[in-house]
């Protein structure tokens, strides 16, 4: 692990949070994942530090319940610009080509039978 790295205490203390807040969230949010040393401490790195920045906006300044933050930073989902706190579905890769399979059946039918010049 590459560049500053922080225990818990100082990690809580730079984000103005409690240690066991931390320690919750990474029980709920799998992309954080700080590093533990033999003893188990652990330990943040900056990477870790913005994930807990960003997760900090979305549940405490957006008033994000935790699975939509969960679902924002997962890419299930993002945010609707014009009403922030509400969440938009981002559809899989099957239903977008299912989508657009029907989208031009539907178009040949509205074009009709096509005729050779």
């Amino acid at each position: 692990m590459g560049g500053k790295t922080y225990r818990i205490g100082e990690a809580a203390e730079l984000l103005q949070l409690k240690s066991y807040v931390l320690r919750f969230w990474e029980t709920e949010f799998p992309q954080l994942d700080p590093v533990r040393t033999d003893k188990g401490q652990r330990i943040y790195s900056e990477e870790n530090l913005a994930l807990l920045r960003r997760i900090k906006q979305l549940l405490h300044e957006q008033g994000m319940t935790i699975e939509g933050a969960r679902r924002i930073l997962d890419g299930s989902a993002v945010q609707d610009k014009d009403f922030p706190e509400q969440l938009v579905a981002v559809p899989d890769k099957h239903f977008l080509n299912d989508l657009q399979r029907d989208l031009q059946r539907v178009k040949d039918l509205l074009q009709g039978p096509r005729r050779n010049k």
